[in-house]
């Protein structure tokens, strides 16, 4: 399964691009200013920086799974988000709930991506089909963060609330692609594919070029064909 951003910020250090922390203002400095009403169609500053301090868990806690596997725990993830434990436990009560987020997080990516693959000039049966397997692929070129990312789905599986999440949404996924015009064996077979190579990387190490290239290339035939695959 791909994810457009899941590589920054599972590599990349905390407080980067998508994880910036913005102090919020103390008394003093607030009372210094005249109070006057945000514009209209911005975020007012608290909610903005409450926003961003979420953003920089999320993107800590999947660091941090990533490196610590199923035994992280939220100081840890606290002190890589450079939060402490309390403004975390502002905002996911529980290690579940954080992961919980933390998977509906990664399919809110993976939508957006498939969406942004969706190709304006393709009006044949199985565009969004196709939108699936580019975005899939996509970040499987992005060899050593798929290893990271195969790691980091693996080990969410093993949390209930985590599991739960993502079980909805393939649920989401399947209902939603069952509708695309295409046979639904023909569905189920790219599906599961996708499936499967988005794990591999964790068996298997970093897909070779060719080699994606080609599975690509027979999941996207298998979006063209009609009826039942042969």
């Amino acid at each position: 399964m791909a994810r457009d951003t899941v590589g920054r910020w599972v590599t990349g250090p905390p407080g980067g691009p998508c994880g910036t922390l913005v102090p919020l203002p103390t008394g003093e400095q607030t009372a210094e200013r005249p109070s006057t009403p945000p514009e209209e169609g911005t975020v007012p500053g608290p909610l903005r920086d409450a926003a961003r301090t979420r953003r920089a868990l999320l993107d800590a806690a999947a660091r941090s799974v990533v490196v610590h596997g199923a035994g992280v725990s939220l100081d840890t993830v606290a002190r890589e988000a450079g939060v402490s434990k309390g403004g975390l436990m502002h905002h996911f009560r529980s290690k579940d709930e954080l992961l919980g987020a933390l998977a509906d997080d990664l399919f809110e990516q993976f939508t957006r991506a498939v969406e942004d693959r969706v190709d304006p000039d393709d009006v044949a049966p199985g565009r969004r089909l196709r939108a699936y397997v580019h975005a899939t692929f996509d970040d499987l070129e992005r060899r050593e963060e798929a290893v990271e990312l195969a790691t980091l789905l693996a080990t969410l599986g093993s949390f209930p609330e985590a599991a739960r999440r993502s079980q909805d949404r393939y649920r989401h996924w399947n209902e939603s692609l069952a509708e695309d015009g295409v046979d639904p064996q023909r569905v189920l077979l790219v599906l599961r594919a996708c499936d499967g190579v988005s794990i591999a990387p964790l068996f298997e190490g970093p897909l070779g070029r060719d080699e994606l290239a080609t599975t690509r290339d027979l999941l996207l035939a298998l979006t063209r064909g009609e009826g039942p695959p042969a």
